[in-house]
């Protein structure tokens, strides 16, 4: 494939994907990298766009040049964002109470702190917070607790708990077929 036809390829795929708008993205791509320029209408769009380059064959790598840019009536202050942010992780089921912390600066960038059990929490805490309005970025600076990944399990039930879906998912149902962990 030449890189005009992978152009091409990345320019239809932008054109056809109804959850952002397109319009205002450049392409620009040599050696199988992509550069995407231009702007969009919120963070969430941005990282469709970039999903979309992403779902080509032959891109290699994305550089992303992408600016949100709301429209006048709709710049959310960053105080607002912060309060929203923070509702709407409180209000995730998922996440742990007053695990996640919220900072908000330089005109909508969210950055997230603080601690929790599983990677799905993380995650989770950050997809609630990008689809917000005037969210122009987030950091997720969020860590997992160490424990039963690392078998770190101070708690015998937690650690039968462990043990028991480890040897479910191998297929295991004896309980003589097993061994423990040490």
């Amino acid at each position: 494939m030449t890189y005009t036809q992978l152009r091409q390829d990345i320019i239809d795929e932008l054109e056809f994907d109804p959850s952002f708008n397109g319009e205002h993205i450049g392409v620009v791509v040599e050696k199988n990298v992509v550069t995407l320029t231009g702007h969009v209408g919120s963070y969430a769009e941005k990282l469709a766009a970039i999903a979309a380059v992403r779902r080509i064959k032959g891109v290699h790598a994305i550089a992303e040049n992408i600016e949100v840019r709301y429209p006048y009536q709709n710049k959310t202050a960053d105080d607002q964002i912060a309060k929203r942010a923070i509702d709407i992780i409180d209000w995730d089921v998922h996440i742990p109470s007053g695990a996640v912390d919220v900072l908000v600066q330089d005109n909508g960038w969210v950055t997230l702190s603080g601690t929790v059990d599983w990677y799905y929490q993380r995650r989770a805490a950050e997809d609630d917070v990008r689809k917000l309005s005037g969210v122009r970025g987030v950091s997720n600076k969020i860590a997992i607790k160490p424990g039963v990944l690392e078998g770190k399990v101070d708690n015998w039930d937690e650690r039968r708990a462990v043990e028991n879906a480890a040897w479910s998912a191998a297929g295991v149902s004896s309980v003589d077929d097993r061994l423990t962990i040490a």
